[in-house]
């Protein structure tokens, strides 16, 4: 398998600041994670995808075999959501998850499972053009804070908060929000700041960074 270090976009815009009635899911996108190809075996889930090569010594912590994530729970802010898979449209952007349904949130299934050594990267929608959705609150979440993914393996995997912040789309970190860990981590993504009604897009996006304990 190949890594292919292209660059792709992930689309999570949403609107808030401008009235939902106003707005639309056609903002300009921030960055995304490189795209990853991926097999798939004889049971149905994908193989584990190729990684980048990791410069100087490191021991793997706490992880879990690959497996599809089911239902995401952030007992915090009341978040009990089901999973759908985002992969790279013929734009070449990653898709959003479907911006008419309040209650869903998607995995880059070309990329590390929830669980999985390595960094998951888990979007949702802050609102629709007509209400609030999956991750309104996710600013609300705090460093120690726990949540959970239950995997189509039966597991759940729970991850503890480590930091939240967030970053102008112009200024975007890549490395640091979407480089490869040795442990398992993931990385909760939705769309902040001020809603720019020219680009129909807010100018920020909030990233809650965790690990799996």
């Amino acid at each position: 398998m190949t890594v292919l270090w292209s660059v792709v976009a992930l689309v999570l815009t949403v609107s808030l600041v401008a009235g939902w009635n106003e707005s639309s899911d056609d903002g300009a996108p921030p960055h995304a994670p490189p795209a990853v190809s991926s097999a798939t075996s004889a049971s149905g889930e994908p193989d584990a995808p190729a990684r980048p090569h990791r410069s100087g010594p490191s021991e793997a912590g706490p992880h879990l075999p690959r497996s599809r994530p089911v239902r995401l729970l952030i007992p915090g802010i009341a978040v009990n959501a089901p999973f759908t898979d985002l992969a790279i449209g013929r734009s070449g952007q990653l898709e959003p998850p479907p911006p008419d349904n309040t209650n869903l949130v998607g995995w880059y299934a070309k990329g590390v499972s929830p669980g999985e050594a390595g960094t998951a990267i888990i979007a949702g929608h802050v609102d629709t053009a007509t209400s609030p959705a999956v991750f309104a609150r996710l600013g609300d979440l705090k460093k120690g804070d726990r949540f959970h993914v239950v995997r189509a393996d039966g597991r759940k995997a729970t991850f503890v908060v480590d930091d939240a912040d967030s970053f102008d789309k112009d200024d975007f970190p890549s490395e640091r929000v979407y480089g490869d860990t040795p442990d398992a981590q993931v990385r909760l993504i939705t769309c902040a700041g001020a809603y720019d009604r020219k680009a129909r897009d807010y100018t920020e996006n909030l990233v809650v960074f965790a690990h799996l304990v």
